[in-house]
């Protein structure tokens, strides 16, 4: 299923299914993994359902898909996310590492990014249903997204890191988690627990620095030609590009970091 076709298919669910099925969006591209097939397989049936107004028997299927979701053995999932990626080159380096993470929003398609010095680099769209947990801060909660899109990329995030964010609003509460005042959180952000009954994001993102004093969270000034924070940007611009342009984006994501990392490389040396 194209990604048109399934934002197509997908503003035919109410709210809440809506939400549902689009936290299942990931497993609807082709999988080697068995159990992923079967979970993509379930949600394109609920999609199905959905576009004969049977939305009982889609129910039923999202029920299904998130059962073997979540009963999913996750040491599956980094190698099978089509949105991470490294550049091998850069995984051994022993310099201290720098990461840099944006968003990047036009009308209803958004796009988050990251890339870290090892190599490390992710992108992901966004298309919100009609309720939008991000609340009156759409653009400043991506951008604080983003930065737990890259912390996740690790089993546990390296001691010492520093993470370049381009938004002040966005370290200003990523430094007040750091002091402590985890609850804290964006104007209008929706605190309630999500379908998948995982805490929202941006709650386990302050838990996760306010328990992490060692990462070092600084400002990089937008495009002012800054080799991590460009290539964040462009990721984030390519993600959310990617909602409603069908490309291959992997091999471009990867090709664009490559080349970024060997500017950043090269001065660093």
């Amino acid at each position: 299923m194209r990604p048109d076709e399934f934002l197509r298919v997908l503003d035919l669910l109410p709210d809440p299914l809506h939400d549902r099925a689009l936290t299942l969006r990931t497993y609807v591209k082709s999988r080697r993994c068995e159990t992923c097939t079967a979970v993509g397989d379930t949600v394109r049936l609920a999609l199905t359902a959905a576009n004969y107004d049977e939305l009982r028997e889609a129910m039923r299927l999202l029920d299904t898909a998130e059962q073997l979701a979540t009963q999913h053995d996750l040491a599956c999932r980094p190698q099978l996310q089509p949105n991470r990626g490294q550049v091998g080159r850069w995984a051994t380096t022993s310099a201290p590492l720098i990461a840099a993470t944006d968003a990047s929003w036009k009308g209803r398609a958004g796009g988050i990014g990251y890339i870290a010095s090892d190599g490390r680099y992710g992108l992901c769209s966004r298309y919100p249903g009609r309720v939008d947990p991000t609340g009156n801060s759409r653009v400043l909660v991506s951008e604080l997204r983003a930065v737990e899109f890259l912390l996740t990329a690790y089993d546990t995030p390296p001691v010492g890191m520093t993470v370049l964010v381009d938004s002040l609003p966005a370290l200003s509460y990523l430094h007040r988690w750091q002091d402590g005042e985890t609850e804290a959180m964006p104007d209008g952000y929706d605190l309630r627990p999500r379908y998948s009954a995982l805490k929202p994001t941006l709650i386990r993102l302050a838990e996760l620095v306010a328990s992490r004093t060692d990462l070092t969270f600084t400002h990089v000034k937008a495009h002012a030609h800054h080799a991590l924070n460009e290539a964040a940007d462009s990721l984030a611009r390519m993600a959310r590009r990617r909602v409603e342009e069908p490309f291959d984006v992997r091999q471009r994501a990867h090709a664009l970091v490559e080349a970024f990392l060997r500017d950043w490389h090269a001065l660093a040396a």
